[in-house]
């Protein structure tokens, strides 16, 4: 197989540099060609007197000829896009000196005012090719001065006065030598320096777009009339997850959410009132808005930072049910030894055979009571002692299944409960952990065959398994048929000791929203019209997890 070469012509360090060089070697071919047609047009000028005033007259007409058809030719190539290399414009530069001595030499010699484009070559030389070539340039165009002097002094005859000349063309060669090749590296030093710090910037904002990018803060930045001109990955997590229509929406054709827009145009009527939390959606998490103007002067932009406050409240929670399980685990035995106390007695005076059916109806509310007391004990000390999630990327669709069939295994009655899975083609993978999701669904699956039963008298749920509208996330529906949750319970199911139940100890449904939370999951309660409750795990981005 062949391998493709890359052109010699651009190999060098600097690619920027080397596009600069060879649009100078355009423009200075281009000044060639016109010196090379003005030298050609002067040879029709006063044609009878070159014969007295030129040494070799043919030779100098097949220079400028010759010179004329050389920058032709490379005019011609580099407009066809040649792309000429250090080494070509090297060869040039020395062929231009070469040439305008050679026609020194057949004109008029050292005299002629072609020697003070003999400074322009050296000059360009020092510009396009900044390295000791320059001194090479003025070096050889000096020895080429001071060789036509002496030529001529000593075959001609001319007087040293040539020779000072030339002398003096050579200082003047090295002179704009040494100063290009100083003014050069000050700027090729500036160049570095620029080039330098460009990069360190672009770094530095690549960095910074990837900070803001991964922050759990949404951030929305909008314009004087409320269009979204940049959205990072939490804000649109947060604000349009699940119910992003279009994904590939670009952030300018984003709108707000209805109620995010009244709370900026609150705002903008009262820049010092604090905007209410809200909740985007049902199934998101409850936000807080905050906002700031970009551009103080102008005012042209506006700063939205979008928090989820129900990690905060979480957060405060966590801390009492903290503090109420260090409590609870130090006066733990204190509870149980009575606990288990009343419990052995009622045990004892069960076995008594003058009880009649009242004391055992007592004897029965004394063991519920007290099996309900001991687990809130050990719910709370679970609260106290829960440890960090270990997430992994799972195939949801593969572990549902597993699930099932290990929670049917659990269950008395196997054979007369019934789990609907209905996994989605396009559901994407999810990362938590498996135990404590495990868990969250064993508290979500057991609630809804209680209360299916309840209302139907058959223990059936539906567990439905897809992709958030965005297509990035996961999400997993636990349905039951159940008789609901009144309207005015929905913000209350998740507080901890809530419950509807006599016999619950209102810390279920908390302990699983903050399992979820743990593996950066969010559970919901949906309203989706349908009977019962249908409670909602939408798991977070598997790539964007922190």
């Amino acid at each position: 197989m062949a391998v493709h070469q890359p052109s010699p012509a651009l190999a060098t360090a600097n690619p920027g540099s080397d596009q600069q060089q060879v649009k100078l070697f355009r423009i200075y071919n281009h000044y060639r060609l016109v010196v090379s047609l003005i030298l050609l047009a002067l040879l029709f000028v006063d044609p009878v007197n070159f014969d007295s005033r030129f040494r070799f007259l043919d030779y100098y007409q097949a220079g400028v000829a010759g010179y004329l058809g050389l920058n032709a030719f490379i005019a011609l190539i580099i407009l066809a896009g040649f792309q000429p290399s250090r080494r070509h414009i090297t060869l040039s530069i020395l062929l231009d000196i070469l040439v305008m001595h050679w026609l020194l030499l057949t004109s008029t010699g050292i005299t002629n005012g072609l020697a003070n484009l003999v400074i322009v070559s050296v000059a360009a030389g020092n510009i396009l090719t900044p390295s000791r070539m320059g001194v090479f340039y003025a070096a050889l165009a000096a020895i080429c001065s001071l060789g036509i002097s002496g030529w001529a002094v000593l075959a001609l005859g001319h007087s040293g006065d040539d020779i000072v000349r030339a002398g003096s063309l050579g200082i003047l060669y090295f002179a704009a030598a040494f100063l290009l090749q100083s003014i050069s590296r000050r700027m090729r030093s500036s160049e570095a320096l620029a080039s330098s710090r460009a990069q360190s910037i672009a770094e530095l904002e690549q960095i910074n777009r990837q900070i803001i990018q991964r922050m759990r803060t949404g951030i929305l930045v909008l314009d004087r009339h409320g269009q979204i001109r940049l959205a990072n990955a939490a804000a649109e997590e947060l604000l349009f997850g699940a119910h992003a229509h279009q994904p590939s929406q670009p952030d300018a054709q984003r709108t707000l959410p209805q109620v995010l827009k009244l709370g900026l145009e609150t705002w903008l009527n009262d820049p010092n009132r604090r905007i209410e939390p809200f909740q985007p959606f049902p199934t998101s998490p409850v936000l807080q808005a905050n906002f700031t103007r970009l551009d103080q002067e102008r005012g042209d932009h506006i700063l939205v930072f979008i928090e989820d406050i129900s990690k905060v409240t979480q957060q405060a929670q966590q801390m009492k049910l903290a503090s109420l399980g260090r409590l609870t685990a130090g006066i733990a035995h204190e509870i149980r030894n009575p606990l288990g106390a009343i419990s052995h007695a009622a045990q004892l005076m069960e076995e008594s055979p003058s009880l009649d059916k009242a004391d055992h109806q007592m004897l029965d509310i004394i063991r519920r009571h007290s099996r309900r007391v001991n687990t809130i004990v050990e719910n709370v000390l679970d609260l106290s002692r829960r440890r960090a999630a270990n997430a992994d990327l799972i195939d949801l669709g593969d572990w549902l299944k597993q699930f099932r069939a290990d929670f049917l295994q659990t269950q008395d009655d196997a054979d007369t409960t019934f789990i609907d899975l209905v996994v989605d083609a396009d559901t994407p993978p999810a990362r938590f952990d498996q135990s404590q999701v495990e868990q969250v669904m064993v508290n979500l699956c057991d609630n809804g065959l209680r209360y299916s039963f309840l209302r139907t008298g058959e223990r059936r749920i539906r567990v439905h398994a897809g992709a958030t509208v965005d297509g990035e996330r996961a999400y997993v529906d636990v349905q039951d048929f159940g008789p609901g949750i009144a309207e005015e319970h929905h913000g209350s199911v998740f507080e901890p000791f809530f419950t509807t139940d006599k016999g619950g100890t209102g810390l279920g449904l908390y302990l699983a929203r903050e399992l979820c939370e743990s593996n950066q999951a969010h559970l919901s309660l949906v309203k989706d019209g349908q009977p019962g409750c249908c409670f909602r795990i939408t798991f977070a981005h598997p790539g964007r997890l922190i």
